[in-house]
């Protein structure tokens, strides 16, 4: 059977490792899956693009032949205390492969499709690199020992249509202003044409269907019509909800308005942003960047909470039914972060008075 790169990684990535890599990130399942899917295609299409550049076939060869050996220990890497060197090497693997440019703006294109934002994004990168690399490597005609940039060049060649079908709809033009689809060629606009023709096959299908019931079509129509808006308006206002709801546990947003200010909505966004600046932050530097960001999220949080007395008894219970889910999640990511060598030093003072405010507000 022909090799197919993203399906071996996929199989790669065992439901437990995906639980792993979520648990590490402080996502849920659902948007890493999302993002892996993306994610995946993304790498596979940057790393054979570099390898049909001069000498790059061979630097994706050496990292391959690297990654491959240490592939079997992949799932030990994503345990508490391993993450953060295994994401640091993964992303420094994606710059000198792919470059610094096209690599942050894959972060942010992943970031962004699955709603995590570019930091998730970056970390993500960072762990799926050794295992594609690794994957890569173990699919070399020549065995592990016998690695070169003219078999690699070959295998990442032969694999432009599978990836192609593989990326999600619409995601390859969130990467079109870097060369990460360059060696793909046609093959993108070959899967998106298929795509199309069975669009219209369907749809000429329902042309000539509706061409033979004859007036009996038009009677249909009547009805058709007005099942076809409200089914619409149900899918734009179930699209609406879905952006509504904050990863990780915290219920639909509702509307706490006091003084013109939506608490609900602040505290949404304060959760979303808290999480994705903690999954952001892999060492003393990026602790560093955060921390305006974090100190921000403390400063809206003081805000909602001195709001907070002016709610009803109903909308205080409302308020806490929104922050509780959250705070496991939360607890658990501040943790980990706290554990990177260095980051406590920097963070502790203002995650400890971030997340009382929060269980404050829980309550």
């Amino acid at each position: 059977m022909a090799t197919n790169l993203v399906s071996l990684v996929m199989q790669f990535l065992t439901p437990e490792m995906i639980g792993r890599i979520a648990g590490a990130l402080g996502l849920d399942r659902g948007s890493t899956q999302s993002a892996i899917a993306a994610a995946v295609p993304a790498l596979l299409a940057g790393l054979s693009n570099a390898a049909s550049q001069p000498e790059g076939a061979q630097k994706v060869a050496d990292a391959a032949r690297q990654q491959s050996t240490a592939l079997g220990g992949f799932i030990d890497k994503l345990g508490p205390g391993n993450q953060a060197s295994l994401i640091d090497k993964g992303t420094q693997i994606l710059s000198s492969l792919i470059g610094s440019h096209d690599q942050a703006a894959l972060a942010g294109a992943v970031g962004s499709f699955a709603g995590v934002g570019r930091g998730a994004g970056t970390s993500l990168l960072g762990i799926l690199a050794p295992a594609v690399m690794g994957t890569i490597g173990q699919q070399s005609s020549r065995g592990v020992g016998g690695i070169d940039g003219p078999d690699i060049a070959s295998l990442l060649a032969s694999q432009k249509d599978n990836i192609a079908k593989a990326m999600p709809a619409g995601f390859g033009n969130m990467l079109a202003d870097t060369d990460l689809l360059g060696s793909l060629g046609g093959a993108t606009r070959a899967a998106s044409s298929a795509a199309g023709s069975a669009a219209y096959a369907v749809g000429d299908a329902g042309r000539r269907a509706a061409g033979a019931a004859g007036t009996t079509s038009l009677r249909w129509a009547y009805w058709a019509i007005p099942l076809l808006a409200i089914a619409a308006v149900a899918a734009y206002l179930s699209s609406r909800s879905a952006d509504d709801m904050v990863v990780g546990g915290l219920g639909t947003a509702q509307t706490l308005t006091v003084k013109g200010v939506d608490l609900g909505g602040q505290i949404t966004d304060n959760v979303r942003g808290l999480r994705t600046t903690l999954a952001g932050i892999t060492d003393a530097a990026s602790a560093e960047s955060a921390l305006p960001k974090l100190k921000e999220i403390t400063a809206q949080l003081d805000n909602v909470a001195g709001l907070k007395g002016q709610l009803n008894a109903t909308q205080r219970t409302t308020l806490s039914g929104l922050v509780s889910p959250a705070m496991p999640p939360i607890n658990e990511l501040v943790q980990k972060v706290l554990a990177i060598p260095g980051v406590a030093e920097v963070l502790k003072p203002t995650l400890d008075t971030l997340t009382t405010k929060l269980s404050t507000l829980a309550a």
